[in-house]
């Protein structure tokens, strides 16, 4: 039997299948690896048990023959939440990349945000990857996160995700700050309904966020074209992110703010955005959601 055309979903791997299904075979060499490093301290006094890696995986590898570096979140543990050991993994393998300069810096996030049971200690490790992420695009190294596990970008990992050069989603993916159960918690089921999955995925998901351009690339759910949008970025002029580049993103995020602030669906936003029949969006593949904006 042939299983070459058969689809790999990247949603259903673990973070260290993740990587080996992306890179060039038998190129990744992790950076601390299991056993080098103390579980958190943190989560031990809560009488938490704690991971070997602290639930994110980095090391160098190899795509296409060219070298990068590779940051994948685990989102099996704790929900890829950011701890103390967890976030100076990603700062550390940030810097490091300024030191070598590899080709690019490949992000797998899988995140709820900020591990809670760490409470301070978790959201200055979110500002600390922020800085070394800016850090990194300002000596032209590009930083290339996909988005696709099972716990989306939330919180700070929302926030880091958009300090990227590109961003690719599927639409299983996720992105946006608050989360919809903590927009529930606090402002009820009327504003918005957590159990409604087609509702979340239909406000936060990868299609939403493409049609937006808040995601420079849409992919299926496989790893071949995950792989190949990875490619596709890796070939992309670098982008000066000087003052004028982020007036223009922000002029572009305040004309939708004045467009849509309010509605509490997406299809109202892509019946504005002039798409035809939008109640089928969700229906639609990648490739189908490319063409129509591309027109």
């Amino acid at each position: 039997m042939d299983n070459s055309n058969i689809q790999q979903s990247f949603y259903e791997k673990t973070a260290r299948n993740r990587i080996a299904s992306i890179v060039d075979k038998n190129s990744f060499q992790e950076v601390l690896k299991p056993g080098s490093i103390p579980v958190s301290p943190n989560l031990a006094s809560l009488d938490i048990v704690g991971s070997f890696d602290d639930g994110v995986i980095i090391g160098q590898a190899k795509i296409q023959d060219e070298p990068i570096y590779m940051i994948a979140q685990e989102g099996k543990f704790m929900g890829g939440a950011v701890g103390e050991i967890h976030g100076a993994k990603i700062v550390g393998m940030l810097l490091k990349a300024i030191q070598e300069k590899p080709k690019a810096i490949i992000f797998l996030v899988d995140s709820g945000g900020v591990r809670l049971h760490e409470a301070n200690a978790g959201l200055i490790t979110i500002s600390e990857i922020m800085r070394a992420m800016l850090k990194v695009r300002n000596v032209g190294i590009p930083i290339i996160t996909v988005i696709g596990g099972t716990n989306g970008a939330f919180g700070g990992m929302g926030i880091c995700a958009c300090l990227s050069t590109h961003v690719i989603m599927t639409e299983e993916g996720r992105l946006a700050l608050s989360g919809p159960e903590v927009i529930e918690t606090i402002k009820g089921v009327e504003e918005f309904d957590s159990k409604d999955r087609a509702l979340v995925w239909r406000v936060t998901g990868g299609k939403t966020r493409y049609l937006l351009n808040h995601v420079e690339f849409l992919v299926e759910d496989d790893v071949t074209d995950i792989t190949q949008g990875i490619v596709e970025a890796l070939q992309q002029p670098a982008i000066d992110l000087d003052l004028a580049y982020l007036q223009q993103q922000q002029a572009s995020l305040q004309s939708q703010y004045d467009k849509w602030f309010g509605e509490k669906d997406s299809i109202p936003i892509w019946q504005s955005m002039n798409i035809d029949n939008p109640e089928s969006i969700s229906m639609l593949s990648a490739q189908q959601i490319r063409a129509i904006k591309k027109g």
